[in-house]
Order: C-alpha cells, then structure tokens, then sequence
C-alpha cells in the first residue's frame, strides 16, 4: 500500500506524516541528565543525529510537552546512549513515564561528566556539554559538544515503522 500527501496549502495530516517519517530506520537512544537538585532524568528518543566532527557536535530532538524538557533545558551536561539490539527492555523502561525512571535499573548506570548517569553497557555513548537549545516546532533540537565517548561492536536496536526491528550480528568489516 502507497499513501500519498500533497502540501499545496493543503493540510497535511499529522498521524499520515508520521506514517511516512517512521520508514526512515533508526538507530534508538536513552538521553540522560541530572537535574540541579541533583534528581537523574531520563528518556528514549530516536532522533539523535551527528552534526559536525570538527567541532565534535551531535544533536537530539525533545517534544516541547515532555515531562523532562525543564531538565534538559537546565542541564549542562547530558548523555547520549545509542542502544543495542539486547537492550530494547531497558529502551522501553525509558519511553514510559515514571516519577523515578532510575529507581528500576540501580547498577545499570554510574555516573559520568557533569555527574549525569551513563549506562555502562550502551552500544555507544556521548557525553556532552550542552552547546546550544535550538527551537523547531513542536520539538527543541539540544545541540551537545561531545567531551568523552566509547562503542563497542554489537547489534544496534533499530526502529522502523513503529516499531523495533531484529538485527544480526555486526558485520565482520566492522569489527
């Protein structure tokens, strides 16, 4: 089945639009940061994207109605987790709301830079300085100055069409 939308001053729909955004695959991420009172926050997101390596940028995308979105404008620091294909439980902790995301998953995390909890197990992880706030539309793009990272050679968690999808192995030219 093929939908199609045209803009031609027509409204688009929404839930259509995002029908055909989600057959970009994704890879998925937990981002985390502490708040000033010293609270662990947290969430899952698959909008998360390289943006220069020269500076060393990469950038994330938050909903303006997310439970989170004050402590990550507040934040200094945050952590980006690129998620492997093993940890889709622990990315769905993290895509449901909850008063304490933390309290579920002690020894999963330590802390990191600006002490924001980073997960010990990611396939990698970005931690950063927040470098800027930027606003698109419904969404606040966080631009971040990779300070520290580490990878691994695993299976990603990928994301199409709502859904996750399984992965094999890494390929040997990448090991």
């Amino acid at each position: 089945m093929t939908a199609a939308a045209e803009v031609d001053g027509a409204h688009i729909d929404p839930r259509e639009l995002r029908n055909a955004l989600g057959r970009f695959a994704t890879g998925v991420c937990v981002v985390t940061t502490r708040t000033a009172a010293g609270q662990a926050a947290g969430l899952t997101v698959n909008s998360f994207s390289s943006v220069s390596l020269d500076p060393p940028l990469v950038a994330w995308c938050l909903g303006r109605q997310a439970p989170s979105r004050c402590a990550f404008e507040a934040a200094e620091h945050f952590a980006v987790h690129v998620m492997a294909a093993d940890q889709q439980a622990l990315t769905m902790h993290f895509a449901r709301p909850a008063a304490d995301k933390f309290a579920d998953v002690q020894g999963e995390f330590e802390d990191g830079l600006g002490a924001v909890p980073v997960l010990k197990n990611a396939l990698a992880r970005f931690e950063c300085r927040k470098a800027s706030v930027v606003e698109g539309g419904d969404h606040l793009i966080f631009i971040g100055r990779v300070e520290r990272f580490t990878y691994a050679d695993r299976a990603p968690l990928l994301f199409h069409a709502g859904r996750f999808l399984e992965t094999g192995a890494v390929p040997e030219t990448q090991r």
